[in-house]
């Protein structure tokens, strides 16, 4: 058996239609025990904040990873002025944005989740397959966060397995369950992407989330640069063949902290990203509640 063949895939699982991926995990019993987890009110935003760029002339995509992924042009600003407007440009997958991957967004073999073919999925007019319309209803369920940087920034060398999942769940005395979020820390968030090796998920990792039934890994950093398997675990393997929708560019230094104060890593994890559909991926701003 090739290791192609040999990598963990849902295709078929929910049916050839399906645009959902691993969010089918997130049953309403699911929803119900994530709503157990809030007792005392407190909320964390994992996004990153994003200063947006003033547009003088006309909107341009952004050229290297440090400019900012929103640009913005005021419409109204004479005076006197009944009210003020602006209009928005964004760039979705950058690394300064908190985004959430739509399952079109990475190919394979010409075909996107669940093997329906790409040039028949993403069109010039938009995304007819496996778009942001999925996320229309929101995500809610529980997330666990395993914290690999609590003693210092993950090396650039390293790249987690099953067992440093396991390690990490015993440590801070969570169990991923069927529909949970994974929240993973590397403490990267502010380093990465800058020409020098990056840590990130193997393949046996994202095997580790097929098994536990992950319904949506978000992180600071997600698959290792220089790459460690063809196709990287994330980007290549749990978003197109496991349907897995992933939130990049994460800041959980903050959630971090309030995790070790409250001594507790599960909380409530919501993303209610806009409901614009059609799109590859789209900014979002998930909230862990306690």
């Amino acid at each position: 058996m090739s290791e192609r063949n040999d990598l963990p895939s849902n295709w078929g699982r929910w049916g050839a239609d399906d645009e959902l991926g691993t969010l089918n995990l997130i049953t309403d019993e699911v929803r119900e025990r994530a709503a157990r987890e809030v007792r005392t009110g407190r909320s964390v935003s994992l996004a990153v904040p994003i200063q947006p760029a003033p547009v003088l002339s006309g909107p341009f995509p952004p050229r290297t990873a440090e400019e900012s992924p929103v640009q913005q042009m005021m419409l109204y600003t004479g005076s006197p002025a009944i009210a003020y407007a602006d209009a928005l440009t964004v760039t979705n997958h950058h690394t300064l944005s908190t985004h959430l991957d739509a399952l079109a967004h990475i190919p394979q073999d010409g075909q996107v989740y669940p093997g329906r073919p790409a040039n028949e999925s993403v069109t010039m007019g938009g995304v007819v397959h496996g778009s942001t319309t999925a996320f229309a209803a929101g995500i809610v369920t529980r997330g666990i966060l395993l914290d690999f940087a609590a003693d210092g920034p993950v090396p650039g060398d390293r790249a987690l397995t099953a067992q440093d999942l396991e390690a990490a769940e015993e440590r801070f005395t969570v169990h991923v369950e069927p529909g949970d979020a994974l929240v993973a820390r590397f403490g990267w968030v502010r380093t990465r992407y800058r020409g020098n090796p990056m840590p990130g998920m193997t393949l046996d990792a994202a095997r580790w989330m097929h098994e536990r039934g992950v319904s949506l890994y978000a992180g600071d950093l997600s698959d290792a640069y220089p790459p460690v398997s063809s196709p990287p675990a994330m980007h290549g393997v749990a978003l197109p063949r496991l349907g897995m929708p992933l939130i990049d560019a994460v800041d959980a230094d903050e959630l971090a902290s309030v995790c070790a104060e409250l001594g507790r890593y599960s909380f409530l994890f919501v993303a209610a990203p806009p409901r614009i559909l059609g799109l590859t991926g789209v900014p979002v701003n998930p909230v862990a509640v306690f």
